[in-house]
């Protein structure tokens, strides 16, 4: 455990239209029926998530505890985005920590197939972003994605990320074409900034 990270960081994030939590034991069942139903949404861009890969509700109450284990361990910070209303599985944000003398954290993130297109990965990352500044006390945080993912990029554009980079044509997709890497980074005195002009629309 990183002894520079408070122990009591919120487990619960409250946005407009949705709240992020930990996951927790017994979160299996749904967990596995969500990666079941995201496999060939996921499979572009997410190919080796292990929702993906789950073969039984067991399997997937393993892996949420796996999940667990990690947060109290302040490994990898993995939350659920939930509607606030009918508490149905929106969408998935993951912080892992990069470089802990920066200290730096790499973001990702994936909607439900239901529920894409609907602005609730915007909403959750930027509900996330004051959580890595303040409670693990980040100064900078990083996101990669695919160049033809249209809407990844978008979600951090609209969340203040600047583009710092781009590798043309560094991997070849199960398809044989080939796709490039966009690098994105947001410095504490830029996400500042952002909360003071207002974030971008």
């Amino acid at each position: 455990m990183n002894g520079r990270i408070a122990q009591d960081i919120p487990e619960r994030i409250e946005a407009e239209r949705l709240y992020l939590r930990t996951y927790r034991a017994g979160d299996g069942p749904w967990y596995y029926a969500m990666g079941q139903r995201n496999k060939d949404h996921l499979a572009r861009y997410e190919a080796d998530n292990a929702a993906r890969t789950l073969g039984s509700e067991e399997e997937a109450e393993a892996l949420v505890r796996e999940l667990v284990a990690a947060w109290q361990a302040r490994t990898a910070f993995f939350m659920g985005g939930f509607d606030r209303e009918s508490d149905q599985f929106l969408a998935q944000v993951t912080v892992v920590p990069v470089d802990w003398e920066v200290p730096t954290f790499a973001i990702g993130f994936f909607v439900d197939v239901v529920h894409e297109g609907q602005g609730y990965v915007t909403e959750a990352v930027r509900a996330v972003l004051p959580f890595i500044f303040a409670h693990l006390e980040a100064h900078r945080v990083r996101m990669q994605c695919d160049d033809t993912n249209v809407r990844s990029r978008r979600v951090t554009e609209r969340c203040g990320m600047v583009l710092e980079g781009h590798f043309r044509e560094n991997k070849r997709n199960r398809d044989g074409t080939l796709s490039g890497t966009l690098h994105f980074g947001l410095l504490r005195r830029e996400f500042e900034a952002l909360g003071q002009q207002g974030r971008s629309p």
